[in-house]
């Protein structure tokens, strides 16, 4: 595993920027920060049965982060949702299920997230090996021309059946389908917690008009935040996000209500501040907030990793759920590149903003 020193020399001159920024809008001591004993804290006293409070343990007790309160999740269903051939040509070993797997194996996952095909064809060998979640609707790109439309792959008995403890979705909140989705991922949860699963809800939002100019405000602050919201809403155990890269989004497009004082009492530009917006969102972050390893570039792939994974754990956030920047590169690179982000909160010097 990787240092502190290690770390500051990846974050390069925007170290400082980095590591020594405190928050002064939405204060640490505000939050429902990780830690060994989050669980109890969070949902002892809540609605999940005893079986959804031992799979959300088995959870967030394996792997290198397991016992921290962080979590470290590859996901990879790109196979469908980016195509498989595009998704997997850097290297072609993950069109074969197993090496999913087995790079979150080698790799100190927590979990391994991904399709019913991929993680069923492997339930006997590996799903006492490694908490498996299954990712139960999709956006397919094969009809022309190309929608953008999540739909349902499976039953969430099927997925419990072959072992899985946890269940994701997406929903694409601003989009036309957007109300169907919500009723659908709110129907499949009810059922996933009934059965004892997780449930983890990637928050994406998706409207054209959510374009302005140059400026995409699909990873504003303020319009990823009330995603989020609306997934610890439909009682999401876990939401994933994209990190926030601008804000304003509700302001520029003019749309939904907002106050010029919310953005000054709540947030700065500071990126750090723009992701505690979105922890915040996620109930002063007593459900946990994994953002968004974000596509492969290439040689930057370790520094927006690893920046990643310090603006997530600062701002108050749970860990990362980092696919292509891992499995779009060589097998050893990959396990080397995840490890190098768990050490982010593994280290105990760098704390919560």
């Amino acid at each position: 595993m990787k240092t502190e020193k290690n770390i500051s020399e990846i974050l390069g001159d925007k170290a400082d920027y980095y590591l020594d920024y405190v928050c002064e809008k939405i204060t640490k001591d505000q939050l429902q920060t990780p830690s060994k004993n989050s669980l109890d804290k969070v949902f002892a006293n809540s609605n999940r049965n005893p079986q959804v409070l031992r799979s959300l343990s088995q959870l967030y007790n394996h792997g290198n982060l397991g016992g921290t309160g962080y979590l470290s999740i590859l996901p990879v269903d790109q196979g469908v949702e980016h195509s498989a051939a595009f998704s997997f040509y850097k290297n072609p070993d993950y069109f074969d299920p197993e090496n999913i797997i087995k790079l979150a194996i080698e790799g100190g996952c927590n979990a391994v997230a991904s399709t019913f095909g991929v993680l069923g064809l492997n339930a006997r060998k590996y799903a006492h090996k490694i908490p498996f979640i299954v990712k139960i609707n999709h956006n397919e790109l094969l009809t022309y021309p190309t929608k953008y439309d999540q739909t349902l792959f499976g039953r969430v008995k099927a997925a419990w059946d072959m072992g899985a403890i946890a269940v994701g979705a997406t929903i694409y909140f601003g989009s036309a389908e957007s109300n169907r989705q919500l009723k659908e991922i709110a129907e499949a949860f009810e059922e996933a917690h009934n059965l004892g699963m997780v449930t983890i809800l990637w928050c994406y939002l998706r409207n054209d008009s959510f374009k302005k100019g140059t400026v995409d405000y699909h990873t504003s602050a303020d319009l990823t935040g009330q995603a989020n919201h609306l997934g610890v809403t439909i009682q999401a155990d876990i939401i994933k996000q994209k990190l926030p890269t601008n804000n304003f989004g509700f302001k520029e497009i003019g749309f939904s209500k907002y106050d010029d004082e919310m953005y000054e009492t709540l947030t700065t530009k500071h990126p750090i501040d723009l992701c505690r917006l979105q922890v915040a969102n996620c109930y002063m972050g007593k459900i946990g907030l994994i953002n968004s390893g974000g596509g492969s570039e290439g040689d930057s792939d370790l520094m927006e990793a690893v920046t990643t994974a310090v603006i997530n754990k600062r701002a108050g956030g749970s860990g990362l759920i980092l696919g292509r920047k891992a499995f779009q590169r060589p097998f050893k690179e990959g396990v080397d590149l995840l490890h190098t982000v768990q050490s982010v909160y593994l280290d105990n010097k760098v704390t919560v903003a």
